[in-house]
């Protein structure tokens, strides 16, 4: 007899399948309908569009594991701080929120001044 959880994980695991399935083809089918077109590339076949996918997730997407993933930002960055700089954090939000559009553009402007050796300065043409 099988048990629930189970159950619960072979239904995950038939819709991750498909999931997959279903993307590989679509990468597959666009690949092919545009690169050769475009670029000139040589067609694929579905096992390479699925090593695609799993490409552009290990490069592009990461594998998130944290928790808070997905939540809003203002969480996510706070999960792993101590409680002193998660009250600084915050503090810091409501100021930003009771700055001036005055205060906020100078701040901006102090903040793309930059600071230390990698300082922003206008070009000037050499003569």
């Amino acid at each position: 007899m099988i048990t629930h959880g189970i159950r619960r994980v072979i239904k995950v695991l038939l819709i991750v399948l498909m999931a997959a399935t279903a993307f590989s083809f679509a990468v597959m089918w666009l690949w092919n309908w545009l690169m050769p077109a475009i670029f000139g590339l040589h067609a694929i076949s579905f096992w390479q569009a699925l090593g695609l996918l799993v490409l552009s997730k290990i490069l592009f997407g990461g594998f998130h594991g944290r928790p808070g993933f997905g939540r809003d930002w203002r969480t996510r960055f706070s999960w792993d701080m101590t409680p002193e700089e998660r009250d600084r954090f915050r503090t810091g939000l409501r100021h930003w929120k009771d700055m001036t559009p005055e205060e906020r553009d100078k701040f901006r402007a102090d903040i793309r001044r930059g600071c230390g050796p990698f300082e922003s300065s206008p070009a000037t043409p050499k003569e």
